[in-house]
């Protein structure tokens, strides 16, 4: 092998390596061509075809596609086409696998049992007369009778073939040819219109989408494209077109277009309206007895059941909450309905969504709320309630197999009892505060360019600092169950409903011997508690939601009357606890504030929050001390001594961390990219240190995670370890010299030499004032740019390097002898290893 390669080996090895490049970029463009262009856009331009409502875009349709018109935003268009085909495509495979796995609705399978009933009573009579009566086509096969509706028919076929094995003395060709007969008759009854092919297991992604280098994804892209068509054709162009022509005929036509989303409303109508010719059709069918035509009727009307019912829950509920949430707040923010209907109509899509999304939070923080409650009360309390937490619980099973109106009363219940809260615990707060304290409302909500705090610092600052601190904390659950149960308990003594409630100590204790003698007594429909109308109600509500958890109590005197009171009580405690969130942290915010930013207003949500922590931290305080007074007057002293030494080093961390990392890092982000985007030449660019410090507090955070994921290196190394250690065993001397010294280090030779060179250097030159502010303010991006060359080069040395090896060790190298080396031990009759080799 030659010490240097020659110039013509290095030359080939580099065209080769460039004809590979060039290969591998040609395929994975045209795999990007594929689907990011051809996919969506052809989308985009058929769903604009079919949505035109002429037969002229028809005929034109191809030429259409071949456009090159609006491409940019059609492919945007065309990949929420497609996200939204693939979404209703694997939402309907799930729901085959629900259906499937989870059984058929009783009305979808009744008129199926009844030819298989008739079957079982002839092999019953087949078997009990014996061969000769087999002979008259009566078939003699009893595992007919044992044959389960919506099976695979594969492995019915297998039962009967094993069953006519075992009988296969005893049974003559007339037999066989009667059980063959009856075997296609289930089948024909038996036969699944959900039962689709699946795709070869041996197709992984790569292959799929065309990243491992072969031709194939072609075929997939043109199956995507057609099924895209397909979609969008079945699921809406003609649910559409139907809700089209049904409000046009009846006259709504106006009504659906004042509402701003005329297309969405009509799909839904069209929906609706599918949905009961479908259960039409499956009846008609069903009375005809065409078997296929009303099971796939009928999965049909399933599907599309289930699809409006997740419409309603997902979509339609927490609207309505959130609209019900605003209006009932009205006067806390100083607003009116028409203000409400001229935002509305000025950004119809924005409105609605906001609304939607808080109809969401609230509709989640109920739900982890009711989790809560069922932790403190006892098992049964909450029967009209679901356990969300319940592994039986399938909303989708309960979907598919519940009628519409009992889908519709829990519906009507659940607006009902979400709409009472928000007026017991927003509305009627609201005016009391109104009425006792008239100047405490309206909150402040509005934006004020002359406020001398930025709004977007401070938005910066609640989102990145305050609220992640409050919220990933776990006391504060701990603190809500813990009030949740004083509350509970206090109820529970003053009105005798303990055992109610929480549930007697004693059953407690032998729970676990009460709870299979509960669970037989269930099993034979006989509930030995009292009570049993409460949970006959539960049961009756939840039907398919599996065995769930009831606890006897003692029924005191008076029963009804005391729950009432119950609930008055309830009532009474959701109030005062409302008035209080609504009144204490936004005065204690403000009254914060005031010291900061004087008679300026700032908006509410940030003195809210800024109060909130601050009752918080207080909170805490309080319960820390608590929780030390047994301990003595001595281990007090300790404990404070400790934490005031923690919390000194905390605040000496988070001085350097949280406040001269951030700063020194917004102020380089804003003299490298800001500032030169921003400010003209001819213009003396201002810096606001607040501002600097907030964007560097959220640059910080993306660092610190992009790290965090990133390889193994010395920062992550430090980052992981100070994580390890937490606020109690805080190291701030491995901090200082590991995190701190070395990023502060970094961070102001940024800052400082390119001001160094820039005014110290530069003016020595002897160059034009124009010249030196050209490389004040330019010296920043430019020294980025040429580090960020100087890795690109660093990088490509690395990579001829290897290439060269590669190129040395393909033409010269044979093979390669591992070696155990030893060293000589100086003893005599030492003798060395035999050398091991391998060839490559």
């Amino acid at each position: 092998m030659p010490s240097r390669l020659p110039i013509q080996d290095i030359f080939a090895g580099l065209v080769t390596s460039i004809g590979t490049a060039i290969r591998y970029w040609f395929h994975y463009t045209l795999v990007a061509f594929a689907w990011l262009g051809v996919v969506p856009l052809t989308a985009c331009r058929i769903y604009k075809c079919l949505f035109t409502g002429s037969v002229s875009s028809l005929l034109t349709l191809p030429l259409d596609i071949l456009s090159t018109e609006n491409l940019l935003a059609d492919c945007l268009q065309g990949c929420f086409v497609v996200t939204c085909t693939l979404c209703a495509f694997i939402s309907l495979v799930w729901l085959r696998e629900q259906i499937v796995h989870g059984g058929a609705p009783q009305w979808l399978e009744q008129n199926q049992q009844q030819p298989l009933n008739g079957v079982g009573q002839q092999n019953e009579a087949a078997v009990n007369g014996g061969v000769e009566n087999a002979v008259l086509d009566q078939p003699a096969n009893p595992a007919a009778e044992n044959v389960v509706v919506g099976e695979n028919p594969e492995i019915q076929e297998e039962q009967v073939d094993e069953e006519e094995e075992d009988n296969e003395d005893e049974e003559d060709a007339a037999v066989e040819d009667a059980a063959d007969a009856n075997n296609g008759a289930q089948d024909d009854m038996n036969w699944n219109a959900l039962e689709w092919d699946r795709a070869a297991e041996e197709l992984t992604w790569e292959r799929m989408l065309g990243l491992d280098g072969s031709l194939v994804f072609l075929e997939h892209v043109f199956w995507v494209v057609s099924l895209n068509t397909l979609f969008i054709l079945v699921f809406a162009f003609c649910p559409y077109h139907i809700g089209h022509f049904s409000i046009v005929g009846l006259g709504f036509e106006e009504y659906v277009q004042a509402s701003h989303f005329e297309g969405l409303i009509t799909t839904i109508v069209g929906y609706v309206l599918l949905a009961v010719t479908l259960i039409v059709c499956h009846g008609l069918a069903a009375l005809v007895k065409f078997q296929r035509s009303r099971r796939l009727l009928g999965v049909c009307y399933i599907v599309v059941k289930v699809s409006l019912l997740v419409v309603v829950e997902i979509g339609v509920f927490p609207l309505i909450c959130g609209w019900w949430l605003d209006i009932c707040s009205l006067e806390m923010f100083d607003a009116t309905l028409k203000d409400r209907e001229l935002s509305f109509q000025s950004a119809p899509g924005t409105t609605m969504f906001l609304h939607w999304l808080v109809g969401m939070v609230y509709v989640f923080y109920f739900a982890s709320f009711i989790l809560l409650l069922r932790e403190v009360l006892r098992p049964g309390v909450l029967w009209f309630l679901r356990n969300l937490n319940d592994p039986d619980f399938n909303p989708v099973q309960e979907m598919i197999h519940l009628p519409i109106y009992r889908h519709l009363r829990r519906f009507i219940l659940s607006v009902i009892v979400f709409g009472s809260i928000v007026l017991l615990m927003l509305w009627l707060p609201i005016r009391i505060i109104k009425y006792l304290l008239p100047n405490f409302l309206p909150y402040n909500v509005m934006l004020y360019s002359d406020a001398p705090v930025s709004e977007l610092s401070l938005e910066l600052l609640l989102l990145q600092v305050v609220l992640p601190a409050l919220l990933e904390q776990g006391h504060t659950r701990q603190w809500l169950k813990g009030l949740v149960r004083a509350w509970t308990v206090t109820a529970g003594y003053l009105l005798d409903l303990h055992s109610y409630l929480l549930g007697d100590q004693e059953e407690n204790e032998n729970n676990a011997n009460q709870q299979p003698n509960n669970q037989h007594a269930r099993n034979n429909n006989a509930i030995p508690v009292v009570g049993e109308g409460l949970h006959a109600a539960h049961q009756a509500i939840l039907q398919q939601g599996g065995p769930v958890g009831f606890q006897p109590y003692r029924r005191p005197l008076k029963f009804p009357l005391r729950i009432f009171l119950l609930i008055v009580f309830m009532c009474i405690t959701l109030l005062i606890a409302s008035l209080i969130c609504l009144t204490l942290p936004v005065f204690a915010g403000r009254w914060l504030m005031s010291f900061w930013t004087g008679t300026a207003k700032i908006h509410e949500l940030y003195t809210a929050a800024c109060g909130l922590y601050v009752c918080w931290l207080t909170i805490r305080a309080v319960t820390v001390l608590v929780a030390w007074m047994p301990q003595g007057r001595r281990v007090i002293f300790q404990k404070v001594k400790e934490w005031s030494l923690m919390i000194m080093k905390t605040l000496i961390v988070a001085i350097l961390l949280a406040g001269v990392v951030p700063l020194l890092l917004g102020l380089l982000f804003e003299l490298v990219i800001v500032a030169p985007l921003r400010v003209p030449l001819d213009q003396t660019p201002l810096f606001y240190p607040w501002q600097d410090w907030a964007l560097g507090v959220l640059h910080a955070k993306i660092i610190a995670a992009i790290t965090l994921m990133g390889p193994q290196w010395w920062l992550k190394t430090v980052i992981e370890q100070v994580y390890a250690n937490g606020i109690r065993n805080i190291d701030l001397h491995f901090i200082i010299r590991k995190l701190a010294a070395p990023v502060i280090s970094v961070l102001l030779l940024s800052l400082c030499v390119p001001y160094i060179i820039a005014s110290g250097v530069v003016p020595l030159l002897g160059v034009t004032a124009e010249m030196q502010n050209l490389v004040q303010r330019r010296i920043y991006p430019f020294l980025l740019m040429v580090v960020v060359l100087m890795g690109i080069l660093s990088f490509q040395v690395r990579q001829f390097k290897r290439l060269y090896e590669h190129i040395k060790n393909d033409k010269y190298l044979v093979g390669q002898r591992l070696v155990n080396y030893e060293r000589k031990s100086g003893k005599p009759g030492t003798s060395t290893t035999p050398p091991q080799s391998s060839q490559e």
